[in-house]
């Protein structure tokens, strides 16, 4: 199948970005990575890729500098998730979440940009304080949903995969998802797209017994995240887009 994308740029989070799809040199992969590489088998003509997102961003800072520097590289498809950091917060506003995740969307049409619009998966069964994040996430989707326009826009709702709930598709601090995980939502966006999905190759997770227990769990990875709430710091502090510009998705073979 021949789809109309020779590029394509991500914007975001750490979701994103592809924490938790660590490759051997330390660098992260992710979905947005892989949804690029799908593109790039399914043309005829290179794609140029960028990868904007920032772990631990806020949703303003993605609707805001990233996208206007998205924007700027002018691309056919433009993929934009974000709020997730903000719903973690103890205190969020759903509406406004989704009015600067829309407006965002608005931007981005009207520049003449097919919006991918999705949601992360959902974690909330296996972190502590999960049932608010749930029912936040519910919302929050809906809210998306029934509000987003239809025009120039695909919406990919991963939070409502049941199957990506489960513990496997989670690294072991079971907020980022694992490669497996963002295969499979790399799945998601290029079936939605109408787009041939590769046969990614992903390891299996971790095995429950190198998950950390419940104190080791806490104190590896619950209260840093909290010290850098109650600080103002983040964990995307000081950190650059790893892919900036547009540069043509490599092909093994190719």
């Amino acid at each position: 199948m021949t789809h109309q994308f020779s590029s394509y740029v991500a914007i975001g989070d750490s979701f994103t970005e592809g924490v938790g799809d660590e490759l051997p040199d330390g660098r992260v992969r992710g979905w947005a990575d892989q949804v690029a590489l799908g593109l790039a088998l399914a043309s005829p003509n290179p794609v140029g890729y960028a990868n904007l997102a920032i772990r631990g961003r806020l949703l303003a800072p993605i609707a805001g500098e990233q996208l206007q520097a998205a924007v700027a590289l002018r691309p056919q498809l433009m993929s934009i998730n974000g709020g997730g950091n903000d719903i973690m917060r103890p205190k969020v506003s759903l509406e406004s979440i989704t009015d600067q995740l829309l407006a965002a969307v608005d931007t981005a049409t009207a520049s003449g940009i097919h919006v991918l619009l999705l949601s992360g998966g959902n974690p909330s069964k296996h972190l502590p304080f999960g049932s608010v994040m749930a029912t936040r996430g519910d919302r929050l989707a809906q809210e998306v949903m029934s509000r987003a326009s239809k025009n120039n826009v695909t919406f990919v709702n991963n939070w409502a995969d049941q199957e990506l709930t489960k513990l496997q598709y989670w690294s072991v601090d079971k907020l980022h998802l694992n490669a497996r995980g963002h295969a499979r939502v790399a799945s998601n966006v290029l079936s939605a797209l109408e787009i041939p999905v590769p046969d990614f190759a992903a390891d299996e997770g971790p095995a429950d017994d190198a998950r950390p227990r419940t104190a080791a769990y806490w104190r590896e990875y619950v209260l840093p995240w909290i010290g850098r709430r109650l600080t103002g710091r983040s964990s995307g502090d000081n950190r650059e887009p790893k892919s900036a510009t547009l540069q043509p998705v490599e092909i093994a073979g190719r």
